[in-house]
């Protein structure tokens, strides 16, 4: 069972009233505050001002993306790849944290200051990841998000290996189906998923 941190300070608004994604600016990536943030549909990623100066910003996309947890349809060859790798849940987390945060991926928007807030999060128990490891052991693909109840916000994944991380994503699938979640919301749909 996760434990519930210390509440946050802040209030967030209402992502209803938003106009388009972004929620709101300022806060902090303490746990009650990571907390307080997915349980209103919100999620952070940094961002920066007109003087490039580092800003937290929240976000709530208008059209979310939503994997159905019965509808994942697992083609034949992501099938034989399924053989290919070892999965582990919750083995090295903040590794799979540093892969997806790898500053040579394009697109790459993790910090320091995320891996240290959601490494936080996983030891309280609300953070979660799914390793792909090769047949020598290293790790080859993984992804990592935040559950609450029955709730799973997927926040990153990375590959190294064909269908690495699609593996991954496969055995979250199943561990969340075995668990009766019953949404896996992925932030944004991407040409990825």
């Amino acid at each position: 069972m996760p434990l519930e941190p210390r509440p946050t300070r802040w209030e967030f608004p209402d992502p209803r009233h938003a106009d388009g994604d972004l929620v709101g600016i300022g806060g902090d990536l303490e746990p009650g505050t990571l907390l307080a943030a997915y349980r209103q549909g919100l999620f952070p990623m940094p961002s920066r001002d007109a003087l490039r100066r580092r800003r937290l910003a929240w976000f709530s996309p208008v059209s979310r993306g939503v994997l159905p947890l019965d509808g994942l349809v697992v083609s034949r060859s992501l099938r034989r790849s399924l053989r290919r790798y070892t999965v582990e849940r919750d083995g090295r987390f903040s590794d799979v944290m540093r892969q997806c945060a790898d500053p040579a991926r394009p697109g790459a928007w993790i910090d320091d200051e995320f891996v240290a807030a959601y490494t936080r999060l996983h030891e309280l128990g609300w953070a979660h990841s799914f390793e792909a490891l090769d047949e020598d052991g290293q790790l080859v693909g993984g992804l990592y998000g935040v559950r609450i109840h029955r709730f799973f916000a997927g926040e990153a994944m990375f590959h190294h290996a064909t269908d690495a991380s699609k593996v991954a994503l496969v055995h979250l699938v199943d561990w969340l189906r075995a668990t009766d979640a019953e949404l896996l919301d992925v932030q944004w749909v991407t040409p990825h998923l």
